[in-house]
């Protein structure tokens, strides 16, 4: 039996539809209707392909790996992909804070105000004798209480590793590798799971449906990298995420 027949077959002995399958896996109707009719042209590719077999035999209930095996023999082997090429960001993620009020300008505006009305109040008198307003010195910063002679400000300390933690609001398939390409996890997330990772140097993940999860990396939160559907490849590193 084909690869198409296969899911097909399986699909309507779970009770399902094309529709339920495809809000579940996120893949468009009309490429899961290809696929079981083993036509993979609208998947974009070969590596796309693999990911909705995989997507849409874990919904329906069955192990995919055969099935992934029984593509390969037709289409051939996964190509060798370097994980730069692989997993390089096409959207960079830029964290904008909110900047501290400039306290100095603030200072330097009030300090004129001041100069002025005291010449307002020299120019304008009755032809009594006025002295002229001098603005009052700012006031010093007082340098921080010394707990000790030999106290010093501590230097920070850099991240060695890079911490990424995923939340899954819709089902999405994911793909995790190290900075040396070697795969760290590759399946389906379904609503609701959470999974953690820690590396060294730098993560890469490949993300099936850009809306469908959260992301956190080094403790700080980035929320939705991408569009509900959208394929997102995403690199994060110890210092990461920079202010953009």
């Amino acid at each position: 039996m084909r690869i198409g027949e296969t899911l097909a077959e399986q699909r309507r002995e779970a009770g399902l539809t094309v529709t339920q399958v495809s809000t579940q896996t996120r893949i468009r109707e009309t490429v899961i209707k290809g696929i079981e009719r083993d036509d993979f042209t609208m998947c974009g590719g070969n590596f796309y392909a693999r990911g909705h077999i995989r997507s849409i035999s874990e919904v329906i209930g069955i192990d995919p790996e055969p099935l992934v095996r029984e593509y390969d023999a037709a289409h051939g082997s996964p190509e060798a992909l370097s994980a730069v090429t692989a997993f390089e960001p096409e959207i960079p993620v830029q964290i904008r804070e909110r900047r501290a009020p400039n306290w100095t300008a603030a200072m330097a505006v009030a300090l004129v105000f001041v100069v002025i009305y005291g010449l307002v109040r020299v120019f304008s008198g009755d032809g009594t004798p006025t002295r002229t307003a001098h603005p009052p010195a700012a006031p010093q910063a007082r340098p921080p209480a010394s707990t000790g002679a030999g106290d010093r400000a501590a230097p920070a300390v850099p991240r060695k590793q890079v911490e990424l933690r995923v939340r899954a609001r819709r089902a999405s398939w994911l793909n995790v590798r190290d900075a040396g390409g070697k795969e760290i996890y590759s399946g389906l997330m379904r609503r609701g799971d959470v999974r953690e990772w820690s590396t060294t140097k730098r993560i890469r993940i490949l993300i099936g449906n850009g809306g469908g999860v959260k992301l956190t990396v080094n403790g700080k939160e980035l929320g939705a990298p991408g569009a509900s559907g959208e394929v997102l490849r995403l690199s994060f590193g110890p210092g990461d995420p920079r202010e953009a």
